[in-house]
C-alpha cells in the first residue's frame, strides 16, 4: 500500500521487524527445548497458504466489522482496513480485529506472514451496508463420495456475511461463512432437514433462503464398494475409508475395498459401521459373507447388527476369527440366532476385537447375506460348527476333526484335522475331502497348511483331483516337514496346473512312502497363498 508518509513507514517496519524477532525468539526457544540434533531449516519452510478473513457485522448500524484471518503456516498476520486509516493492525493466529467502518465496499488486504519472513498477500472486499440484502442466490450440492454430506454457497448484494442452519436441531449455533466459500457438512442420519441461510448485513434486517433437503442413502447388500461410497461411521478411534485393493489375487480380485484402520491407542471396541437403504431380510438367508485381509491370524472379526433404536434387545453380534496373516480369505457369520421381525438397517464390523490398535490396518469387500448353510471351500479352518467334514480315508489312515492339542507358535484355533497312519498301513494311506466349488487357480497356484508332525523330515504329499479323477488329470507336489512335536506352514506350488480341470478334491498322505507304525499327523489352514 501505497502511503507517502516516510515516518508512518518507518514506524510500520519497525512494528513488523518486532513482531518477526518476537517470533524468532519464541520458535528459537522451542527448538532449544528439543533434540539438538534435529535442525530446522527456516529457509526451507514455504510462504502461508490458503489466506482469507471471515468477517462478520454487528447488526446494529454502527458499522462495526470483526475480522478473523484464516490461513496455514502464518506466524502474524497484519490487516489493511482498506479504508483511510493507514496503520495496519498486527493479529497473531487465531484472534481477531474489530474496525468501525462507514457504509462503503473496501478493499480490505490480509498478509500473512511466516516465522521466516516470507509473506502471501490477499485483498478480500468486505461490504457495510445498513440496508437488506438483495439478489440472494444459494447453491447446495450433493458430495459425490458421500451420500450424507453436501455443500453450501450463496451470493447477495450489499451483504456483509452468511449464516447456515443445517436444520439438525432446534438449538442449532448457526455457522459463518463469507461470499465466495465453499462449506460442507455431513449428517448424521437419513431424513428429511430444513436449511435455512441468512444473508446479514449492518442492520437488523436480513434476507433469509429456506430449502428442504432430503439426506437418503442408496447402499445396499452386497456390498462391493465399486460404485456407492457408503458414509462410515467411526468411532473409538477406527478410521474407514475406500481404497484401492492392495492384494489382488484369487480369493478377491476386486479393484476396490474397505480399509478400516485401527489407530495407535484406539479402543479395544474400535469399529465403523454402513447404514443401509433398507432393512435387511434375515426371513430365509442368515449367513453373511465378508472378504478379509488381516495383517495376522487369529484376530477376532465381529460383525454386528443394528436398528436405529440399537438398544442391547435389538442387536446381534458373531464373532468369527481369521486363519490367514497377509492375505484374503472369505469369514462367514451365521446369524441363524436373528431375530428377524427387528428391522436391521446397520451393519458394524470389529477388527482385532478385544485388543487395543496399533496402527494397522484391516481390509474388507464383498458383505453379502448368503443360503442358510456354509459349504466346504477355501481356506479351509475346521473351526465351523454347522459344517460337516466328511473325509474319506484309504489305505490304513483314520482321519478327523478334533480339538487342537498344541494351541501354540503359529497355530492358535480351536480345531484342526488329525489323520492316524494305522500300524502297518501302506505307504501310500492318505485321506481326502472335497470341496463344495473348485479352486480357482487363475491368479494364485500354491497351497499352505499348517502341519504338525511327531518328527521332522517326512513327506507330505498333497494330491489335487477333479470328481471323476484319471491320471491325466490329477496333479500333486511333495513338501518335507522340519519341525517335530510343533507346527509349521507348508506350502505346495502348482506352477503348471491346469485351471480348467477344476480341482474340487485336496487328497494328503503324510509319511508318504512310510509304512504306518501308529502316529498321528495334525493340519489345520488350508489356503491359497503367492
Amino acid at each position: 500500500m501505497a502511503i507517502g508518509n516516510k515516518t508512518l513507514d518507518t514506524k510500520i517496519t519497525a512494528m513488523k521487524k518486532i513482531y518477526f524477532i518476537a517470533n524468532f525468539f519464541v520458535l528459537a526457544f522451542l527448538m532449544g527445548c528439543t533434540n539438538e540434533t534435529n535442525d530446522i531449516n527456516l529457509d526451507a519452510l514455504p510462504a502461508p497458504k490458503n489466506i482469507s478473513a471471515l468477517a462478520t457485522i454487528t447488526q446494529d448500524n454502527s458499522g462495526r466489522v470483526t475480522i478473523l484471518p484464516r490461513g496455514e503456516g502464518v506466524s502474524q498476520y497484519e490487516i489493511y482496513f482498506g479504508d483511510a486509516t493507514i496503520t495496519p493492525a498486527f493479529v497473531r493466529p487465531g484472534a481477531s480485529v474489530t474496525h468501525i467502518y462507514k457504509e462503503g465496499v473496501y478493499p480490505v488486504r490480509i498478509v500473512g506472514t511466516t516465522v521466516n519472513g516470507k509473506e502471501t498477500v490477499v485483498t478480500q472486499e468486505v461490504t457495510v451496508s445498513f440496508l437488506k440484502p438483495t439478489n440472494l442466490q444459494v447453491s447446495i450440492a450433493r458430495v459425490s463420495a458421500n451420500n450424507f454430506a453436501r455443500t453450501f454457497a450463496a451470493t447477495a448484494s450489499l451483504e456483509a456475511y452468511f449464516q447456515v442452519y443445517f436444520g439438525e436441531s432446534a438449538t442449532e449455533i448457526p455457522t459463518d461463512f463469507m461470499q465466495g466459500e465453499v462449506i460442507s457438512h455431513t449428517y448424521a442420519a437419513v431424513g428429511s432437514y430444513a436449511v435455512r441461510i441468512v444473508a446479514l448485513s449492518g442492520g437488523a434486517a436480513t434476507t433469509v433462503y429456506e430449502e428442504t433437503i432430503v439426506i437418503s442413502n442408496p447402499i445396499t447388500l452386497p456390498i462391493d464398494f465399486e460404485a456407492a461410497v457408503p458414509p462410515f461411521g467411526n468411532f473409538g478411534g477406527a478410521y474407514s475409508e475406500v481404497v484401492a485393493n492392495p492384494a489382488l489375487g484369487a480369493v478377491n480380485g476386486s479393484a476396490r475395498v474397505g480399509k478400516l484402520t485401527k489407530g495407535s491407542g484406539s479402543e479395544v471396541w474400535a469399529g465403523s459401521s454402513i447404514d443401509l437403504a433398507g432393512a435387511v431380510d434375515f426371513s430365509a438367508k442368515k449367513i453373511m459373507r465378508m472378504k478379509v485381509w488381516s495383517p495376522k491370524a487369529g484376530a477376532v472379526v465381529k460383525m454386528k447388527f443394528e436398528t436405529f433404536v440399537a438398544s442391547d434387545a435389538t442387536n446381534i453380534e458373531v464373532d468369527v476369527r481369521t486363519t490367514v496373516a497377509g492375505g484374503w480369505e472369505e469369514l462367514s457369520f451365521n446369524f441363524a440366532a436373528i431375530n428377524t421381525s427387528n428391522a436391521y438397517v446397520r451393519v458394524i464390523v470389529f477388527f482385532d476385537f478385544g485388543n487395543p490398535g496399533g496402527g494397522e490396518s484391516y481390509y474388507f469387500d464383498d458383505i453379502e447375506l448368503v443360503t442358510g448353510s456354509e459349504v466346504l471351500a477355501l481356506p479351509l479352518s475346521f473351526e465351523s460348527s454347522s459344517l460337516v467334514y466328511a473325509f474319506e480315508n484309504f489305505g490304513g489312515t483314520d482321519t478327523k476333526r478334533i480339538a487342537n492339542p498344541d494351541q501354540t507358535s503359529i497355530n492358535t484355533s480351536a480345531t484342526v484335522g488329525a489323520t492316524t497312519k494305522g500300524n502297518g498301513s501302506e505307504v501310500w494311506a492318505g485321506s481326502s475331502i472335497q470341496l463344495a466349488n473348485a479352486i480357482n487357480f487363475s491368479t494364485i497356484k500354491k497351497l499352505k497348511m499348517k502341519v504338525w508332525s511327531p518328527k521332522a523330515g517326512i513327506k507330505v504329499l498333497m494330491k489335487l483331483e477333479i470328481l471323476n479323477p484319471t491320471p491325466e488329470t490329477n496333479i500333486e507336489v511333495v513338501a518335507t516337514s522340519t519341525v517335530a512335536n510343533g507346527w509349521e506352514e507348508l506350502s505346495f506350488d502348482f506352477p503348471s496346473i491346469v485351471n480348467a480341470n477344476n480341482y474340487r478334491r485336496v487328497v494328503f498322505f503324510f509319511d508318504f512312502g512310510v509304512n504306518g507304525t501308529g502316529a498321528t499327523y495334525y493340519f489345520d489352514d488350508i489356503r491359497q497363498s503367492n
